[in-house]
């Protein structure tokens, strides 16, 4: 199983920017205890607050289904709803770019004769 990498971006409707960023610290708390929970991060836009973004990662698939049962999900996002520019966020999806395999650098050149 591969772990789950997603962003998720959303704005405040004027005026609940402070709200939104009080509701989300405490989401981040409820989140960040979660036994499948790798990180999440959030933030708000430095030049423009009223913008969200929150990077979050997941051990893997179960651990991110067990995320979306979880009561303070359901909980998180009724509140947000009214708070927010469409009603929720706008989730994208990641892959992790890993490294290259690496070559001694004998290999690379060839070899001499």
């Amino acid at each position: 199983m591969s772990a789950k990498h997603l962003y998720a971006e959303f704005q405040a409707v004027p005026g609940a920017g402070d709200a939104v960023a009080s509701l989300v610290a405490g989401y981040r708390r409820d989140v960040v205890s979660e036994p499948g929970n790798v990180r999440f991060d959030a933030h708000r836009l430095r030049d423009d607050p009223d913008r969200f973004f929150v990077y979050e990662e997941y051990r893997d698939d179960d651990a991110f289904a067990a995320h979306l049962t979880a009561s303070a999900n359901a909980v998180f996002n009724a509140a947000l709803a009214p708070l927010v520019v469409g009603g929720g966020s706008a989730l994208t999806w990641l892959d992790e770019v890993v490294d290259a395999p690496t070559s001694s650098p004998s290999s690379a050149r060839g070899t001499a004769v």
